[in-house]
């Protein structure tokens, strides 16, 4: 009888063994399922194979000396006034330009030659925002071309899925001065009033045309002395064009002090109005400018103080955007790593799927392809920007941004310390 109880108990003891294992067993694997793929998805922007896998080895070389070129401010801006010297006197610089930092960051000189761009992109998972780029310019003749061009963006689009918005800038539809006066609440004359109307007339009838071939349009920012009749001109075409789906995004730079209040209005205001709201989110791009104005003119400076309270504005900007994904549509504009890991923890912390068709990653062609490529092959919505253009008449957006990039602090280096690691890790596997 004690023999049988003592047999019973060990079974009983080498049962509870067993059962406890399994549990361990099961526990172990519910977090190889469910737990670690969360933690493996955590990208390394590190990855500089996926990074330049569309990058040659010449490719690669010609990045790093325009990004060590750029590196240095001296030489940006002598380099600005020599080509600005050689364009005026018409010499032959075209063909150096086009083989160097036109190539870099622009997609072709025309729609055609940009759509191999386009399909290049593609092949990475990576969307294209045609960007027809030329600045400048000053006369309804040239604004009614650019909206002709921009029309024709639009059409492409239609046409291409890999095109995934179409876009502008508002002072490339219309007088600058006018966007100021109407900002500021002035009265415009007769000539002013008529600007103005030709420039409704060619926002109103992209926002139709991206409407009628169910393109999603971009308009970018300007800066705040003209951004408030922008703001106005852009709710109106959401309210007439988002009715079933975001067709319309505005553009808010959070390094602004106003821009998540503005945010949190134009929610109520579309929920009460019953329209998508379109937004692209961005930290901005005229710091210095905004400043600068706001000293000599003796106002408060619009711009937050500090890189940290714009970082802060933007981490903002982002979560109130996921929380209502149900209403708006967003791409965030952004060449911060920190900007992009966190879009992608709000998305798993809202159980978001990864392409969503209110959430896209951006950023502009020939830079942070550590952020876009990477994104993109782990199957979250990327798009480039793809500026185009005749290479005379994009210059003033290359030097810009060559000058944005000198402004940015640790921009290049972190581009240049990339390439660098890659050009080692393909001579290292050689």
């Amino acid at each position: 009888m004690i023999a049988r109880i003592t047999h019973t108990l060990i079974r009983l003891k080498e049962s509870c063994r067993m059962s406890i294992r399994m549990i361990s067993i099961m526990s172990h694997t519910f977090i190889i399922l469910y737990i670690y793929p969360k933690i493996l998805v955590m990208l390394s922007f590190d990855n500089t194979e996926v990074a330049f896998a569309g990058k040659t080895r010449k490719d690669l070389n010609r990045s790093y000396l325009l990004f060590k070129m750029v590196n240095n401010s001296a030489i940006v801006n002598i380099g600005k006034a020599m080509t600005n010297f050689a364009m005026n006197l018409h010499l032959p610089i075209n063909g150096f330009i086009r083989a160097t930092i036109f190539k870099q960051f622009c997609g072709g000189e025309n729609i055609n030659e940009s759509l191999k761009t386009v399909e290049e992109l593609a092949k990475y998972n990576i969307g294209s925002i045609l960007d027809y780029s030329v600045e400048g310019k000053v006369s309804e003749v040239d604004f009614d071309d650019t909206a002709a061009e921009i029309i024709r963006t639009l059409q492409a689009a239609a046409k291409n899925p890999h095109i995934s918005f179409g876009v502008f800038k508002p002072s490339g539809l219309g007088r600058h001065s006018v966007l100021e006066k109407k900002s500021a609440g002035a009265i415009l004359n007769n000539e002013e009033a008529q600007a103005w109307a030709n420039m409704q007339r060619r926002v109103d009838n992209l926002c139709k045309t991206a409407f009628d071939n169910n393109v999603r349009l971009l308009i970018d920012a300007e800066e705040t002395w003209t951004q408030t009749a922008v703001d106005e001109l852009v709710g109106e075409m959401m309210q007439k064009y988002n009715r079933r789906k975001p067709i319309v995004f505005n553009t808010v730079q959070l390094y602004r002090t106003d821009r998540n209040q503005y945010l949190e209005n134009l929610l109520k205001d579309a929920v009460e109005n019953n329209y998508f709201i379109g937004m692209k989110l961005v930290r901005g791009a005229y710091m210095e400018k905004e400043r600068e104005r706001a000293a000599k003119m003796g106002y408060p400076s619009p711009i937050n103080n500090t890189k940290a309270d714009t970082d802060r504005e933007y981490n903002t900007a982002l979560e109130f955007c996921v929380k209502h994904i149900d209403r708006i549509a967003f791409c965030s504009g952004s060449h911060n790593e920190t900007s992009a890991e966190l879009l992608i923890k709000l998305m798993e912390r809202y159980n978001i799927p990864k392409n969503h068709p209110h959430i896209w990653f951006s950023q502009l062609f020939g830079m942070s392809d550590h952020i876009s490529y990477n994104v993109a092959k782990e199957g979250y919505n990327v798009a480039k920007y793809v500026p185009y253009g005749p290479i005379a008449n994009v210059l003033p957006y290359l030097i810009r941004r060559a000058q944005e990039n000198t402004s940015v602090k640790g921009q290049t280096g972190r581009e240049l310390n990339l390439i660098i690691k890659e050009k080692q890790r393909r001579n290292s596997a050689a």
